[in-house]
């Protein structure tokens, strides 16, 4: 799948996010090995801590589902500006696919990262 399809799947995801606090929607899409996308948005609360990013909404989705490897994730936003995933989604991107690729997009054009590259020393599980 290219990047683009993908940023049109999390543009779709966005268009879910319930925002009602601070007005600002992202989406997010999750290619997951078996080639399903798995849409997540973030969703507030009012108690702030109990809101979800669209990023771990498409992983938590998917693993629920059943799928957990994963090749790549986009973001996008209401804003129009490069969405890069928290700390908190890069450690969870981290479990489940630490060399897979992050798609971003603003009006500059499409940027893509590496998991490792954005978050370098992630917390793993020690064997």
């Amino acid at each position: 799948m290219t990047n683009q399809e993908l940023i049109a799947y999390a543009k779709e995801g966005m268009k879910r996010a319930y925002t009602p606090y601070s007005g600002f929607q992202v989406g997010a899409a999750l290619l997951g090995k078996s080639g399903k996308v798995y849409l997540g948005c973030n969703i507030e609360n009012a108690s702030y801590g109990a809101t979800n990013c669209a990023e771990r909404t498409a992983i938590f989705k998917a693993v629920s589902e059943g799928e957990q490897e994963f090749e790549a994730i986009a973001v996008v936003c209401s804003e129009g500006t490069k969405a890069y995933p928290c700390g908190i989604c890069l450690q969870v991107m981290s479990e489940f696919f630490p060399e897979g690729r992050i798609v971003l997009e603003d009006h500059t054009g499409v940027e893509t990262f590496c998991v490792k590259e954005l978050l370098p020393s992630a917390f793993q599980l020690k064997h």
